[in-house]
């Protein structure tokens, strides 16, 4: 028997480890006897858990790989756009310059429409390439009597006249034709402007209100 820290004898630990439960009679599991053996005896210490600090930096690290992989996400989609944008682009530039080879044979159908001079096989090959054009997306733009824009109409011929009220486009005389929204060849226009715009710009009226 040994004495412990104040001089006094330390009690015998007793560890059971039979089989059988004496009382029971029963034979025990191998837990059981772990549990039978400790009794009376001090219990096992326990592992050191995780510090608080060590559990935020976990937290942390977890975090910020969450915002890193979220930031690659958003820069592959970015990436993905971007291609697609200039994958369109290319395949609009060229289109737009196919169809812009194509814009003299389209003014050629249509003088002879003009005079009368579309018929037979060349009448079923022109409205076809026409009808191709169109599903391509190009389209001509152009009449008689809209306000003059000089944005989309190049004025080739100016006058004035008494039955407008402002720059008007008083004759076509070649259409223009617009890919979508982007204009490849403005409409080529004769534009007349007010009869009383020549009079103010005269200068016998000048001399007038003198």
């Amino acid at each position: 028997m040994t004495e412990g820290s104040h001089g006094f004898p330390e009690e015998p630990v007793i560890r059971d480890k039979r089989r059988i439960d004496p009382e029971t009679g029963e034979v025990r599991t191998p837990a059981e006897q772990e549990g039978a053996a400790r009794e009376g005896g001090s219990a096992p210490a326990a592992e050191p858990s995780a510090s608080a600090a060590e559990l935020a930096e976990a937290r942390a690290q977890a975090t910020e790989r969450t915002l890193d992989l979220q930031r690659l996400q958003a820069e592959y989609a970015n990436y993905r756009k971007r291609v697609e944008r200039d994958r369109q682009a290319v395949g609009e530039q060229a289109l737009v310059k196919v169809l812009t080879e194509l814009l003299p044979v389209l003014d050629d159908i249509g003088r002879a429409r003009d005079h009368g001079e579309l018929a037979g096989g060349f009448k079923s090959v022109a409205e076809s390439l026409e009808s191709i054009v169109a599903k391509m997306g190009l389209q001509s733009f152009g009449k008689k009597g809209e306000p003059f824009d000089p944005v989309v109409h190049e004025a080739l011929l100016h006058s004035y006249a008494p039955d407008v009220t402002e720059p008007t486009c008083v004759e076509i005389l070649q259409p223009g034709y617009q890919f979508r929204e982007r204009v490849i060849r403005p409409a080529r226009v004769a534009v007349a402007e007010p009869a009383e715009a020549s009079e103010a710009a005269s200068p016998g009226a000048e001399s007038d209100n003198g």
